[in-house]
């Protein structure tokens, strides 16, 4: 099989993966409606009940007490601005019910505009709420009212730590403050709640944290929507444990494949292209971790929480319930330190295996020659010096044919329609020649899994959203502007054709083989230029090696003969 052979295959077996992929959105069964909660809001209505240890399943609250803070008091919302946040927090629960990410615009010429990822409003409702839960006794949950010291935080300049507390205090002598600590440079924020028992009465009840949202909005449909990054990226709700390591959960199995489950030293979050959100419960708490689909109305909402351990606090004692939040985008290079397996929310399937070192080298190369463009270009070349051996193989096979096509011409003219004898022919040739035709295959086959994996690490890597690359390409993460890396590549393809033999190849297959290098144009026009950019380099390198290694085998020809 010829190398123009095996980047069709390639390229077949490539966008029936993304079209399945894409038929798996648009097509999957819709999930079953849950019914809606009977107390309290929708969001309050799938928290555990506490009743001395944790619950195995989800309750409905008991509606709050009026000491506990209901939604008819007033509330306000409290903002923080640090070096890399600006976030809102409700009064009302101590909830964060806003995360501006400062370093990650929308757009890369509006930076007035950055990345929001909770969000209040009803189309892209997403926020993490957190509580106590008690069975006989007061209790703030997230719909309890808090006071705040004061409406607006700022992380000055040179300051490291920004402290905001949150108070709830009951009638009976109950006081709660849940304490928001945020340090400079970080989007992990640790949480604290704190329980000062000044009644007369033992206190027992459960600490928790929840996140909870809707499906982001679908990004405008074109017709080549299933090279869309954000359609393709993983949405949806995962988790993770020492045991059973990293699950996912998609919206459409809240209702079939609800998480219920005991976990010590793992954490819950919502995943969406380039960013995410994590409840981290301390190391060593043993937490159950659950979900609920809720229905506010007609509105789907997903909800995964983490409910900790029973807490008992004698009148007069205290005790603190701990917890971290992370709020920010995928940096696969240091989730890991805040969390184990954390790095693992960005989502190659499959291929994770392949895809997480590759990126690890790119990112390597970056810091390297501080230049993500260039790391690509760093990297398809040692991705080609660690296959040149197979690749010099499949080069090699192919000057080989090509040697021996006018010899195969002349047998087709010899046997003409008598195909059985055709082959007989060809065969005794190429092992006469010790030429094997299959020899290119190889090759291809052992390069597929890794062309898949860097696919994967170019499209969903946060580091490359936006990274300028030099000229006209200021965002690697989205086409070419001026389509120069897709009218490039058609040119290496053209190059590549010429090069390569076209023995055996009947006309209806060369007529094809023809008008690849303008399909793949169009293919790659709508590519993100750091894609495009690898394909560039690594068929120009691929077009070097070939010329050279069949000028080598001509000229060694010439030579003896």
């Amino acid at each position: 099989m010829n190398q123009t052979r095996s980047l069709l295959v390639f390229a077949l077996l490539f966008i029936a993966y993304l079209i399945w992929n894409q038929w798996q959105v648009d097509y999957r069964t819709p999930p079953a409606t849950a019914s809606a909660p009977a107390a309290g809001s929708t969001a309050a209505a799938a928290v555990p009940a506490a009743s001395g240890a944790a619950a195995a399943t989800p309750a409905p609250l008991a509606p709050a007490a009026a000491s506990a803070g209901t939604p008819a008091e007033a509330h306000a919302l409290v903002t923080v601005t640090t070096d890399v946040l600006r976030l809102a927090i409700d009064t009302q629960g101590g909830s964060l019910v806003r995360a501006d990410l400062l370093h990650y615009p929308v757009k890369p010429e509006d930076t007035q505009h950055p990345v929001r990822l909770f969000d209040d409003s009803a189309e892209r409702y997403f926020v993490a709420q957190s509580g106590l839960v008690s069975a006989n006794a007061p209790a703030p949950d997230h719909r309890a009212v808090f006071k705040a010291e004061q409406s607006s935080y700022t992380l000055a300049p040179g300051q490291q730590q920004l402290v905001v507390t949150l108070t709830w205090q009951d009638p009976s002598g109950l006081t709660v403050k849940k304490r928001y600590t945020f340090e400079r440079g970080s989007y992990v924020i640790r949480l604290a709640q704190e329980i000062d028992n000044g009644s007369a009465q033992p206190w027992s009840g459960n600490a928790y944290r929840q996140l909870v949202r809707v499906p982001p909005p679908a990004p405008p449909k074109h017709f080549l929507e299933f090279y869309d990054p954000e359609r393709v990226a993983y949405k949806g709700a995962a988790w993770y444990g020492p045991e059973k390591k990293f699950q996912k959960l998609p919206f459409d199995k809240f209702a079939s494949e609800p998480l219920d489950a005991e976990v010590t030293g793992g954490w819950v979050a919502m995943l969406q292209h380039y960013f995410f959100a994590a409840w981290i419960p301390d190391a060593g708490e043993r937490s159950r971790f659950g979900s609920a689909e809720l229905d506010e109305q007609g509105t789907q909402r997903y909800l995964v929480r983490a409910l900790g351990p029973t807490l008992t606090v004698a009148p007069g004692g205290s005790a603190v319930s701990q917890a971290r939040l992370y709020v920010g985008p995928e940096l696969q290079s240091s989730l890991d330190s805040v969390a184990p397996g954390l790095s693992l929310v960005v989502d190659y399937g499959v291929f994770t295996v392949i895809a997480q070192p590759l990126h690890w080298i790119l990112a390597h190369l970056h810091q390297l020659v501080q230049n993500w463009g260039l790391a690509i270009i760093l990297l398809v070349l040692l991705i080609k010096a660690a296959f040149f051996k197979l690749s010099e193989a499949q080069f090699k096979a192919g000057a080989k044919m090509r040697k021996l096509s006018p010899r195969i011409q002349a047998l087709k003219e010899r046997y003409g329609e008598d195909k059985q004898k055709m082959q007989q022919a060809m065969m005794e040739l190429y092992q006469k020649e010790k030429v094997n035709p299959l020899a290119g295959c190889l090759p291809t086959l052992v390069q597929i899994p890794v062309f898949f994996a860097l696919y994967y690490v170019l499209m969903f890597s946060v580091e490359l959203r936006q990274a300028p690359f030099f000229g006209w390409i200021q965002d690697l993460s989205a086409p070419d502007p001026y389509f120069v890396l897709p009218v490039l590549y058609t040119l290496v393809m053209i190059a590549t054709q010429y090069l390569t033999p076209t023995v055996g190849m009947d006309p209806t297959q060369a007529k094809i083989m023809k008008v690849m290098p303008i399909v793949f144009a169009v293919m790659f026009a709508f590519f993100p230029a750091g894609l495009t950019l690898y394909y560039v380099v690594n068929g120009l390198t691929s077009v070097i090696q070939q010329w050279f290694i069949t000028r080598r085998i001509e000229a060694g020809d010439k030579a003896r003969a």
